[in-house]
């Protein structure tokens, strides 16, 4: 059964997060429980594990045991996560006061790069927003004005896997399971490690957290 998965494996080691909209042939798989247990059974001697979040909307690799030198590489990778925390946070609630969304944006979610460009550009607020969003040492946009810096968001989003872009000469983007599980490693720092991320947000962003 391994090698029918090999590429999905590769994947999964390497880092990535499978989730219906990335990959939903392997996503399919990976709900399936006999395909879950060869997978942990495959992995158990790499001392890694199959996880998911409470939702089930994604699924990645996580350690089975940890040990100091794990621990300590797992430090850095927090440290790397909390870097692009905030940038990305902001760029949820620019999402939604854009496209005038109630709820954050999930898995699956459609996000349209033109529309998006076209109502921050008639909109002041918006425009500063994005500003400072592109700016940020995450998305180090070096364009000044709203399509390029847009695009360049978008960019970084595709790359880090946050977004899907099914065609690439359209504007068209799907929201991967990867921003759910950014959502509830948010709500797990704040909750459970009391470490104040929100000292930056305002009460809208903050909400994102609840």
């Amino acid at each position: 059964m391994m090698m029918q998965h090999s590429h999905v494996l590769e994947h999964l080691l390497a880092g990535a997060f499978v989730c219906e909209v990335s990959d939903s042939e392997a996503f399919r798989h990976l709900s399936q429980e006999d395909t879950r247990a060869a997978f942990d059974a495959y992995l158990r001697p790499l001392n890694r594990r199959l996880a998911t979040n409470p939702e089930g909307t994604v699924w990645f690799l996580a350690w089975r045991e940890l040990n100091p030198a794990l621990r300590e590489q797992l430090a850095q990778q927090f440290k790397d996560t909390l870097d692009s925390l905030i940038p990305m946070l902001k760029l949820l609630q620019l999402a939604q006061d854009t496209l005038g969304h109630e709820q954050v944006l999930s898995a699956g979610d459609f996000l349209n790069r033109h529309e998006m460009a076209a109502r921050i550009e008639n909109n002041p607020s918006l425009r500063e927003q994005l500003q400072a969003l592109a700016q940020t040492r995450f998305f180090q946009s070096q364009s000044e004005d709203v399509a390029g810096q847009l695009k360049q968001v978008f960019e970084r989003l595709r790359g880090h896997g946050y977004v899907y872009q099914p065609h690439k000469d359209r504007h068209h983007y799907l929201v991967t399971g990867k921003i759910d599980y950014l959502i509830d490693l948010t709500r797990f720092i704040r909750e459970e490690e009391n470490i104040h991320i929100d000292e930056e947000l305002p009460p809208s962003q903050q909400d994102l957290l609840a």
